[in-house]
């Protein structure tokens, strides 16, 4: 199977716009013979920058500035921009794995989710970021277990984590129970943050990692976000990428890339990922359930829809 990451900047806080790029993008990567593409964290449309600066979240009046912006610009996981990628993907045959973020049911929260779109299915997956990282808890939810699954896909067993969830054995762990032979590790991007556990999932787990990472340059900023000159001021690169496919001996197949946007592609091979269990099988042979287990919670926590 041929892969593709997508390192790319979205139409920030555009939903609209950010799937038609991203439907020209997937266009792009399917003509080049990709079967799966993925694209880094809230692709649909945009990572909370501005959390960042300590001017913005000590102040309440800011902070509220750019949670109205946000929210505005959250989508449901079926509703148009999701309904159309599902389209797409069906009529290319290609399997998708896209960040958005997502409306909680309450409609004045959301959570920072990664869809699995399969062709011929839809959606089967929306895996809520569990937990938050650092400054991401003043604005985003917790999630929940249910979305974390593994789908097959042409023969291929695949999982997603979000960002800082991929430095988390026990969630690494609930998907290599699963059969993983394929990880998405989506991220908003940066490089420094990214390039060691991508080598380390794939040793650990004896599977391919895709890596893929968002871009956000100044420029992507436009000037009618209320708290722009706090996100730019001094700064022409804010998220550098840093995507990146690594393979089950560790050793980096694509990539790593900072600093533009470029679709990075690598072909997988299933010989290659059971060939690598030889010595280690996290979930089979080298696990001892007897003496360690995971419980994992799969229920959905907000059944409610954001649309």
């Amino acid at each position: 199977m041929k892969i593709a990451a997508v390192q790319a900047a979205p139409v920030f806080l555009d939903p609209a716009a950010s799937t038609d790029k991203l439907l020209s993008l997937l266009r792009d990567a399917a003509s080049n013979g990709a079967e799966l593409v993925c694209f880094p964290e809230v692709f649909l449309s945009g990572y909370p920058v501005w959390l960042r600066a300590p001017v913005v979240s000590s102040s309440d009046e800011l902070m509220r500035e750019g949670q109205v912006a946000y929210l505005n610009s959250a989508i449901a996981s079926d509703g148009p921009e999701v309904t159309a990628i599902a389209r797409e993907a069906r009529d290319l045959g290609v399997f998708v794995y896209v960040g958005i973020v997502e409306r909680a049911g309450s409609m004045g929260s959301v959570y920072a989710s990664l869809l699995a779109i399969d062709p011929d299915k839809g959606v089967v997956g929306v895996h809520r970021k569990l937990k938050p990282t650092f400054h991401e808890r003043l604005l985003w939810a917790d999630g929940d277990g249910h979305g974390l699954q593994v789908h097959s896909w042409k023969g291929v067993r695949m999982g997603g984590l979000n960002c800082f969830e991929n430095w988390q054995p026990m969630a690494r762990q609930a998907l290599y129970d699963q059969g993983e032979q394929l990880h998405i590790a989506a991220w908003p991007g940066d490089l420094d943050v990214t390039q060691d556990i991508t080598r380390f999932i794939a040793l650990e787990g004896r599977i391919y990692v895709a890596s893929v990472s968002g871009l956000l340059r100044a420029s992507d900023i436009p000037d009618r976000f209320p708290l722009r000159k706090y996100v730019t001021e001094g700064r022409d690169v804010i998220n550098d990428g840093g995507s990146m496919i690594a393979a089950p001996d560790g050793s980096v197949i694509a990539g790593p890339i900072t600093g533009e946007e470029v679709t990075l592609y690598a072909d997988i091979s299933l010989d290659t990922v059971i060939g690598a269990h030889l010595k280690l099988d996290p979930a089979g042979h080298y696990s001892r359930r007897d003496v360690l287990s995971l419980r994992h919670n799969t229920d959905r926590l907000d059944t409610r829809s954001g649309g």
